[in-house]
């Protein structure tokens, strides 16, 4: 066994040595008077070391700045900046252990930024698995694929929640059924949900989807529904105008948009929009653009236009397999929009036409790219012109609407635009296990943790209540473990999942707590769950997830056990170190009840913290405590702010778990499980964390 890890730890050495990158790039940063500057920097990427240059280098040039790749560092996604009326995709690694230290880098094609994350990411994982060989067994399997040179990413593509027949039918009663209403052109599906229900009001339309097949890559499709330049009339019927009200971060901002309707002009005002847009890329590939109307002091009512108003929207971009050599992507645009008036809109046709109209798009997409050339190369994404209203109230300045996102008013809370678009794939590629090291009896485990045994949870209260029912607010209950899909013992072979088992541990309580400032370590305050656990001779693992903003947040979940299996997968989780746990520390996130542009922005597929944000950990004779610093990521803070301006009308799941890397940790088990309904943050109390024991 220990020459066995001694040659995986040398092959990794190597492989990661062997990773060779390098191009032109350009360089982003802020001078210390606050402006932002972009140079273009020549980047090389050998044995470790990220590094850049004024020039190619030859012989022994020595780089400007450079920065060593090893298992503490991370590739941050900044998402989009402005730079000379164009848009560059923006990319920050650092060492989470000196954060001061660290190279931004950005490129015009998201393609090529891509790239850059995918090698640097690779040598940062086989660099994790490198230090994590030293405390543990080895490896069955190897992180990278040796004949393709090709390295798997450390997350699951794959949907990894799912419903049994009984939940299912309590879900289709619950949301919006989208059925089948035309096709138009060549394979345009166009859905509308057909349900009555009494709580929209008569102006309010239904949600409308749009399906269509293009023949491009993810990436240049992105980039022109990203753009709102001239570009966009070719393929966008509904388009008059759009600016750029605020850019809030490189994933978020604020737009101004103009619709040319079609229906009745000389009789119906024009229609304009101001909303909150938020995209982000995921892990197999595809993108998720993301709407919804706000408030914003510099985005007033126009003179000689009806504010519309979108309730749920946005397109979902996802990758197909290549048909005879040309890149094939699926295009789904969702919309449901008010749009306001008070005669004419109450009009069924004008609200069927318009919403038709608008969803024309995706076959104006279709269009576009089949009047090009075979090879579709990702525009340049060109800034919006800022617009500012001189007729707003200058002297009653409003909040930003990024900080202050407004709630949705009671008729649009209850359980209005559920999901309607599933997140799908069929790949889960961090596991690759050549078949030389494939035991002989796939049946054989050594992880054998034991399920949570039943503890009297009397003793323990916190801010949330439960109730299994999740018919009050500011409740909690655990989600059925079956929901949950984790790699089976098969995974190696075959990719499966199965429905995972009892949980290994018990969730105890829930905290919901605030502050002026982050709340670290809250399992050191006196009387809490984790005090009261190890008093009684418990384990417990506390999640902390932080959230930031002018009120901090942190919601806390207690799972507790009285036994812990010396050896174990989740002993060597407690005991083991920072690196080991960020590497394989788990979330599942799901969205039971919420609209579908929370379901979206959310996702449902698993992710491994430790490299999505920054993971602290607190190890004390008693506990585990992580905390989850949501604030770190900018993509993290894109979803917070759509989710948190509605996060009373949701009810939220989350599973943790230890991602299995070897045939003796399969299957997986997952730790503990909450589900959280309806919780208001007037409900959050501030904890005593200056009381401690």
């Amino acid at each position: 066994m220990q020459a066995k890890t001694s040659a995986l730890a040398a092959v990794r050495e190597a492989a990661a040595a062997a990773i060779h990158h390098e191009g032109w790039m350009v360089r982003y940063g802020r001078r210390k008077i606050g402006r932002s500057f972009f140079h273009t920097r020549y980047f090389v990427l050998e044995s470790k070391l990220l590094a850049y240059y004024k020039k190619k280098p030859k012989d022994s040039m020595v780089p400007l700045k450079s920065l060593l790749i090893d298992g503490n560092c991370r590739v941050e996604d900044r998402g989009l900046k402005t730079h000379h009326g164009q848009m560059i995709y923006v990319l920050c690694v650092y060492n989470k252990k000196e954060k001061e230290h660290q190279i931004t880098m950005g490129a015009y094609d998201i393609e090529d930024a891509l790239a850059w994350k995918k090698k640097i990411e690779q040598i940062i994982d086989q660099q994790q698995d490198s230090m994590a060989d030293k405390n543990r067994k080895a490896f069955a399997s190897m992180d990278f694929d040796t004949e393709l040179g090709g390295q798997f990413a450390f997350s699951d593509h794959d949907s990894a929640y799912v419903c049994d027949n009984k939940c299912r039918a309590e879900e289709e009663e619950e949301r919006p059924i989208l059925t089948r209403r035309t096709t138009i052109g060549n394979g345009l599906r166009i859905f509308e949900e057909l349900l009555e229900v009494d709580y929209l009001a008569r102006s309010c339309s239904r949600a409308m989807r749009a399906v269509g097949v293009v023949e491009a890559t993810c990436e240049a499709i992105f980039g022109l529904v990203m753009s709102m330049d001239v570009t966009r009339y070719e393929w966008d019927c509904s388009f008059r105008y759009g600016s750029l009200v605020e850019e809030v971060d490189g994933h978020t901002a604020i737009i101004y948009h103009k619709l040319q309707l079609h229906w009745c002009p000389m009789l119906v005002w024009p229609r304009d929009l101001c909303y909150v847009r938020y995209w982000r890329r995921n892990d197999d590939g595809s993108y998720v653009v993301l709407f919804r109307s706000v408030e914003h002091p510099n985005c007033g009512r126009q003179r000689g236009y009806v504010r519309a108003f979108i309730e749920s929207g946005g397109f979902k971009i996802t990758p197909l397999k290549c048909r005879n050599g040309r890149p094939r992507t699926q295009v789904q645009h969702l919309m449901q929009i008010d749009l306001k008036g008070w005669f004419l809109n109450y009009s069924a046709s004008f609200q069927y036409h318009t919403l038709l109209q608008i969803q024309n798009c995706v076959a104006g997409l279709r269009e576009y790219f089949s009047q090009t050339d075979e090879c579709h190369i990702a525009p340049r994404i060109p800034v919006m012109e800022k617009m500012f209203d001189p007729s707003a109230d200058q002297k009653n300045p409003q909040p930003r609407a990024i900080d202050k996102i407004k709630p949705l008013d009671k008729d649009q809370k209850d359980g209005r635009n559920m999901s309607i678009i599933e997140e799908e794939s069929d790949e889960d590629d961090d596991y690759q296990v050549p078949e030389a090291n494939i035991e002989d009896d796939p049946n054989k485990s050594d992880n054998d943790a034991k399920p949570a045994e039943k503890i009297d949870l009397s003793c323990f209260s916190s801010v949330l209540h439960r109730d299994p029912d999740e018919k009050t607010r500011n409740c909690w209950t655990v989600p059925d473990s079956t929901l949950f899909k984790v790699r089976s013992k098969n995974f190696p072979t075959d990719k499966s999942k199965i429905p995972a088992a009892s949980y290994l541990m018990e969730l105890a309580a829930i905290d919901w707590f605030k502050d002026t400032k982050r709340m670290d370590n809250v399992g050191r305050q006196k009387g809490c769950v984790a005090q009261l656990a190890a008093e009684k001779g418990m384990h417990t693992f506390v999640a902390n997830i932080q959230i930031p903003g002018s009120t901090h947040y942190s919601i806390v979940m207690y799972f507790v056990t009285n036994t812990m299996k010396k050896g174990s997968l989740l002993q060597r989780f407690f005991d083991g170190d920072d690196e080991f746990r960020n590497s394989r520390l788990k979330l599942i996130p799901a969205v039971p009840k919420g609209s579908w542009i929370v379901r979206q922005s959310v996702g449902s597929t698993p992710c491994l913290l430790g490299k999505a944000v920054d993971c602290s950990y607190i190890r004390t004779p008693g506990y585990l405590e992580v905390d989850v610093d949501i604030g770190s990521s900018a993509v993290a803070n894109g979803v917070l702010g759509l989710v948190f301006g509605v996060v009373t009308t949701l009810v939220v799941d989350m599973a943790f778990l230890i991602q299995a890397n070897t045939y003796e940790e399969l299957p997986e088990q997952v730790i503990g499980a909450a589900r959280l309904a309806h919780v208001e943050p007037a409900a959050a109390i501030v904890p005593d964390l200056d009381n401690t024991n």
